[in-house]
């Protein structure tokens, strides 16, 4: 098994806001990066792996390293902002590799870009890729979300310069828009042994290894992850939508408050907005668990076949009626009962 250490270089400019990779292209590469990680440090227990991302003055998130919850954590603290700097992003990917502990380890460089490159000039990306190839340094590129011809070109020759007449070791990757990152990933040679092999065991989608995880050998991690994931997506559209929703609070008060006097059996799911859904399923909900009203217990007063209700105030007078006593006595179905068997034994 090949020895590696990668470095792998994220696109976060303002261009990553953009929703054409659902959910946003940050997001869909973010789980892109999750999947390369697992990838590479699957592939050899040896093997390290980096990140860093490229908005204006490019910023080393974590050295390479072996821990795969360190570099999913960092990766996710990634917010988009900014121009990204390809060119300054790839020179401080070959110095960090360069400083690698095992100096045994091949070098790679993993490059994601979804921004625009004109400011890329092509007499410096040879010149870089001509010094990379010296030292033995492969890079992957993956393009998405910007259909450029003049990128794509710029980044052919990129590759074509890496991989000289060999023509192998780096690659290049374009993948359009709508389609998912961590698909394409999974189909190339970013995420394949030296043999050819996926790097995941089983043939898997996008969506199960949407965190880089084979929920199969480890469900509970991969949820683990994906819940964390979905509470933090959740967090932020809270955030966005509090920022920009203020003017809108006492309409929506309103609204609510019209909805709370509505019977739950007469609302109109379709004609809902989602935060009414949600508020109606609560209070069904609620309704649902809500304990059964206990019914009200009228307590009526016993007629015996006539006789007055005893109290504690009419015992003294009871016993005074031995008449009456005796009658209620007779009435009891017990009373009876023995009499019933009296007669049939005379």
């Amino acid at each position: 098994m090949v020895q590696e250490s990668t470095m792998i270089c994220v696109d976060n400019s303002e261009y990553m806001r953009n929703g054409d990779f659902q959910p946003t292209r940050l997001q869909s590469q973010q789980d892109a990066v999750n999947l390369v990680t697992q990838c590479k440090l699957r592939a050899n227990p040896e093997n390290a792996v980096g990140i860093l991302s490229m908005a204006n003055s490019v910023q080393v998130l974590s050295s390479l390293s072996t821990e795969q919850g360190r570099l999913m954590m960092k990766n996710h603290s990634i917010e988009p902002f900014g121009k990204c700097n390809f060119i300054a992003g790839i020179k401080i990917a070959h110095l960090a590799l360069k400083h690698r502990q095992n100096r045994n380890h091949k070098m790679r460089v993993v490059l994601f870009i979804g921004s625009p490159l004109e400011e890329i000039e092509m007499n410096e990306l040879v010149k870089i890729a001509k010094k990379m190839k010296k030292e033995k340094v492969l890079c992957d590129v993956i393009m998405f979300g910007e259909n450029e011809s003049d990128g794509h070109e710029k980044f052919s020759t990129f590759v074509d310069t890496l991989n000289g007449k060999e023509g192998s070791g780096s690659s290049l990757i374009v993948v359009p828009q709508g389609s998912s990152l961590t698909d394409a990933l999974l189909q190339s040679s970013v995420c394949k042994n030296e043999d050819g092999q996926a790097a995941f065991g089983g043939g898997g989608n996008g969506m199960d290894n949407a965190f880089g995880m084979d929920v199969e050998n480890d469900p509970d991690l991969a949820l683990a992850l994906r819940v964390s994931m979905e509470e933090e997506r959740a967090r932020q559209a809270a955030a966005a939508a509090a920022n920009g929703g203020a003017a809108d609070s006492g309409a929506d008060a309103e609204v609510a408050a019209a909805a709370a006097a509505v019977p739950l059996e007469e609302m109109d799911m379709g004609a809902m907005t989602e935060e009414q859904q949600l508020e109606w399923a609560l209070r069904l909900s609620m309704q649902e668990n809500a304990p059964a009203e206990q019914p009200q217990v009228q307590h009526e007063q016993m007629d015996v076949d006539g006789a007055p209700a005893v109290g504690g105030d009419n015992l003294d007078d009871l016993m005074n009626n031995p008449e009456l006593l005796q009658q209620i006595v007779d009435d009891l179905p017990a009373a009876n009962a023995e009499k019933d068997d009296d007669k049939e034994k005379k």
